[in-house]
């Protein structure tokens, strides 16, 4: 394979609409009608290459627009079952793309960003990804699906379980390659992508390139363009839209900084990042006793509980998302002003993609990062690796006056919202989805099943012995039955005793021999 040639215009002026670049004007009225008009800098670079078919190797920054640079090219390069010439290929209802992601949430974020797009097609866009029963995604592949979007995982077992074809996928997208690579999911990537043609159109995209990605690239791509996109005026590693603030803060007073944050002015939805689930769910339910709209997203929460939380979050009845680093890729909310980072990250990539979180779509965003004074040598590393300024975190607490000052939160605020600003719904005012859970916990701490005090979709509720077993809480059930009747007089027939006989070299022993 030849080595990926470099764009020599890194930086070129983005054109006036989506409609110059030689998109379908299905998808341009579609994307105009949510008040998608003008395209960012990594889709004027590279929509113009990917609509010729040429493979990339796409690098830009978390939160500028990468979803539609590869989404495009792709929905224009499959046939739904209506439009002409369905009925001519070679497998009609067969998979013709492929967008594989590191995690659930980045799956479901961009199926939903194609789908918009697709509003005016009828184009079959399917999520597959772990969590879920097997057998919806099953019965939909039988049915047939043009855009099959997943996690390494689920796609392996569905290929391996002969339910997922993808020898008539011609293009191929691999979104977050850094993240699969520091997830392990490279070997998982390079089997699916041996199951898939040769000759077809292959597209990756990451924020950074490590080595084995680029290695991988050189493998499986043909002549690849490598696409840089950047800001003219945006050179340094993190965003210029956000705002980056760092505090030296006391484990024992983060909360009450945050409840302050939390009543800054104008601020809309709040992403708080913790390092451990424990700690995510913990400061989640404080934070709603506090009066604030919190939910957690974590990896003990099933399937169902963790996209509960996501679509009230999204819809606003929750506008405080308090997650571990499985979200810090894959939620794409335009409005998110402030992203919190409740304990430092681990290093500068995992920086990056939190506060990427915030300042997307071309708004302003503020990223507030607490330091632990054990945390200060590895803040140092992120500080130095990103060029933020800031190694000295000044000492701060929930009194302190530059902290009201740097994010505008009123004199007045206190740990506790006031009723009179208490207007979102509330998680519990989304529904639940029964998705049938192959695994991970609820809030309640069961395996799979509902979330306390939520609403199941169309009143499937299940008792809490079905869902911890059925067998198991039947024979309770039938046991106490006849524990009743025999107690009421029924006419239960009292239990046969059964005749054992002692043997010994498989004779029958008498009376007399047992002494």
């Amino acid at each position: 394979m030849s080595e990926p040639q470099d764009n020599p215009t890194d930086n070129p002026t983005p054109p006036q609409s989506f409609a110059d670049l030689g998109v379908d004007q299905r998808i341009v009225d579609a994307l105009a009608a949510v008040g998608i008009v003008h395209p960012f800098p990594v889709q004027a670079l590279t929509l113009p290459v990917a609509l010729s078919g040429h493979d990339i190797i796409g690098q830009a920054k978390t939160g500028t627009g990468k979803t539609l640079g590869f989404g495009i090219p792709l929905l224009q390069a499959v046939t739904g079952p209506s439009e002409p010439g369905f009925d001519a290929l070679e497998a009609p209802g067969a998979p013709q793309a492929l967008v594989v992601t590191p995690t659930r949430e980045l799956a479901i974020q961009v199926a939903t960003d194609l789908e918009t797009a697709a509003k005016n097609r009828d184009v079959r866009i399917m999520q597959v990804y772990g969590g879920r029963a097997y057998e919806p995604q099953i019965a939909q592949l039988t049915n047939g699906v043009e855009v099959v979007v997943g996690t390494p995982g689920r796609i392996i077992d569905l290929l391996n379980q002969h339910h997922l074809t993808l020898a008539h996928a011609r293009t191929v997208v691999l979104d977050e390659a850094d993240e699969m690579l520091d997830q392990g999911f490279l070997p998982d990537v390079e089997k699916i992508l041996a199951a898939t043609p040769a000759g077809r159109h292959t597209m990756l995209f990451s924020a950074t390139m490590p080595g084995p990605v680029v290695a991988m690239a050189r493998r499986h791509m043909t002549q690849a363009t490598h696409i840089r996109a950047q800001d003219p005026d945006d050179q340094g590693a993190t965003v210029t839209a956000i705002e980056q603030l760092v505090y030296r803060v006391h484990a024992l007073n983060k909360t009450e900084i945050v409840a302050r944050i939390l009543q800054a002015r104008e601020r809309g939805r709040v992403i708080i990042f913790a390092r451990t689930k424990r700690t995510a769910a913990k400061l989640s339910d404080e934070l709603a006793s506090r009066g604030f709209a919190a939910a957690a997203i974590h990896g003990d929460l099933g399937q169902g509980a963790r996209e509960q939380a996501l679509r009230a979050f999204r819809k606003g009845k929750v506008d405080v998302l308090v997650a571990t680093d499985v979200a810090a890729r894959g939620i794409d909310v335009d409005d998110v002003t402030h992203v919190i980072n409740y304990q430092c990250p681990e290093d500068e990539k995992t920086y990056l993609h939190r506060t990427g979180r915030t300042g997307r779509a071309g708004n302003k965003g503020h990223a507030v990062t607490f330091v632990d004074w054990d945390d200060l040598p590895r803040w140092s590393l992120i500080d130095r690796a990103l060029e933020i300024g800031q190694p000295e975190p000044p000492e701060t607490y929930h009194t302190s006056e530059h902290l009201y000052k740097d994010l505008d939160i009123p004199q007045d605020a206190g740990g506790v919202l006031p009723r009179s600003a208490r207007t979102a719904a509330g998680l519990e005012a989304e529904t639940w989805e029964d998705l049938g859970e192959t695994g991970g916990r609820n809030r309640s701490g069961q395996k799979g099943g509902r979330p306390r005090g939520s609403a199941p979709v169309g009143g499937r509720a299940k008792s809490r012995d079905r869902a911890r077993g059925g067998a198991a809480s039947q024979g309770n059930d039938a046991a106490r039955d006849r524990s009743a009747r025999t107690s009421a007089g029924g006419d239960s027939a009292p239990k046969r005793q059964r005749n054992r006989r002692r043997t010994r070299g498989g004779k029958p022993m008498g009376r007399a021999s047992r002494t």
